[in-house]
């Protein structure tokens, strides 16, 4: 069968790629902006990519067309399939209905953490020899893959709250039926497609209501907004980690790279791991709670832990220049640029700590989330913001309250500048965006030769 997708770069569609490929079938596809890390993963399957939405990549006509969330009416290539009435369907339904059929299916959704926690808990079953699929919205470094079948009934899917497609506005999560749910955390995001929170929690529900009764739920005790979801009426166990949970983190090193595990107060072993920061710990009680839940005892899913690598683009370290570190991080929310930093700063100590930003998620552009911004970047000693001419609200005035000395830049080559300006030998260049950013990272590291 002859699959075209629209929308083929996003981290999602990208994934399905992938899928669709391992399943035998023909897949092609097209994006607007075709950039890595996707646009190399695809490549490398043999995935044909066209630049653009020109109707011509539509004849020969395909035998469905996937059509990704990016894209709306007025899209040329939307017009084309809808005049000529070939089939069409959403990522998501396309990924229930051909692969998610008849899998146990571990979702794990949440504002925040869903691919680091995704790829952690594939990996922990990877490791305990139980072979999973799994979709993730990232290429996690112990499997170099976004996407794969898997040869077993467990599928672990990245649960993204975002809409599924201009002809169907519900989260993409509701298509996927898990038999085992994590609802890491939940904030208000996507400023784009929900008017507020509760209109998030409702979606969240809608999750709920799928979950079997003989499933599990896993949330933090910790999250006000998770508790109101679960008050609306839950028909599954529910298990819960962190402060006053079952499942509890004992912090062995301040930076979380050293922690105990206790379940229900019985010590289960120590995590041991190249990860930071407080929102990881969390990410891997989830992870365990969520194992066990498939078989895996927890001291090998601990041990699993220790073995794993993260996601490229997160906190991924991506150059080392005359003794200055640049890191790449997917960051697009005060509260995840908050704990990234954090975490960092509590494994370089008093070393210089300089992050570059690009608001540039939906939500960012909108100015849904700007008031937290100047507080977000407390950890940092050093602070560049990027704003675009496009941005659409005042940057500057915005973060002209924060405590920490910031720039703000309307080009990439005056944020090198500044950076040059600023750093020195021992320094770490944290650059935090949702997108390519222009290619900033290779740039940045061949000004500071």
């Amino acid at each position: 069968m002859h699959i075209h997708i629209l929308g083929i770069c996003g981290t999602f569609m990208g994934s399905l790629a992938v899928l669709a490929k391992e399943l035998g079938h023909h897949v092609t596809g097209s994006d607007a902006n075709v950039y890595p890390p996707m646009s190399t993963q695809l490549q490398a399957q043999g995935i044909e990519l066209t630049q653009g939405y020109d109707p011509s990549q539509l004849d020969p006509a395909p035998d469905v067309v996937v059509i990704g969330n990016a894209l709306s009416r007025g899209n040329p290539a939307v017009e084309y399939v809808l005049n000529k009435g070939l089939p069409y369907v959403s990522g998501p339904q396309w990924l229930a209905d051909h692969v998610l059929q008849g899998r146990w299916v571990l979702a794990v959704a949440g504002t925040h953490g869903k691919t680091t926690t995704s790829s952690m808990l594939a990996w922990v079953l990877e490791h305990a020899g139980m072979a999973p699929g799994f979709l993730i919205g990232g290429v996690p470094q112990n499997f170099a893959v976004s996407a794969r079948l898997g040869d077993t009934p467990f599928f672990v899917v990245e649960a993204d709250e975002y809409d599924s497609a201009f002809f169907d506005k519900r989260s993409k999560f509701v298509h996927y039926r898990p038999r085992t749910a994590i609802l890491n955390n939940l904030e208000f995001d996507h400023a784009d497609i929900f008017p507020d929170l509760p209109a998030i929690e409702r979606q969240f529900h809608h999750l709920v209501r799928t979950i079997p009764s003989e499933g599990l739920v896993i949330h933090p005790t910790t999250e006000p907004a998770l508790q109101r979801v679960i008050e609306m009426g839950c028909w599954t166990p529910v298990q819960t980690t962190g402060e006053g949970g079952q499942w509890q983190a004992r912090l062995l090193s301040d930076d979380g790279s050293r922690f105990e595990v206790m379940f229900d107060g019985v010590l289960q072993g120590t995590v041991d791991w190249d990860m930071t920061g407080q929102h990881n710990v969390a990410n891997a009680l989830a992870t365990l709670a969520a194992a066990r839940h498939v078989g895996v005892v927890p001291s090998l899913a601990i041990d699993g832990l220790s073995a794993f690598k993260s996601v490229k683009r997160r906190m991924e370290k991506v150059a080392e220049v005359n003794g200055i570190t640049i890191y790449d991080d997917f960051a697009h929310h005060p509260t995840a640029i908050a704990t990234t930093l954090d975490g960092l700063r509590k494994r370089i100590g008093d070393a210089p700590l300089i992050a570059v930003i690009e608001p540039r998620s939906n939500s960012m552009k909108l100015g849904a989330h700007r008031d937290g911004l100047p507080q977000s970047v407390v950890q940092a000693d050093h602070v560049v913001w990027y704003a675009p001419a496009n941005l659409g609200w005042d940057l500057a005035a915005t973060v002209a309250s924060s405590p920490v000395p910031t720039k703000v830049c309307d080009s990439l080559e005056a944020i090198i500048a500044e950076v040059k300006a600023q750093v020195k030998p021992g320094a770490h260049v944290v650059i935090m965006s949702n997108g390519g950013f222009g290619g900033l990272h290779g740039k940045l590291a061949d000004a500071l030769q």
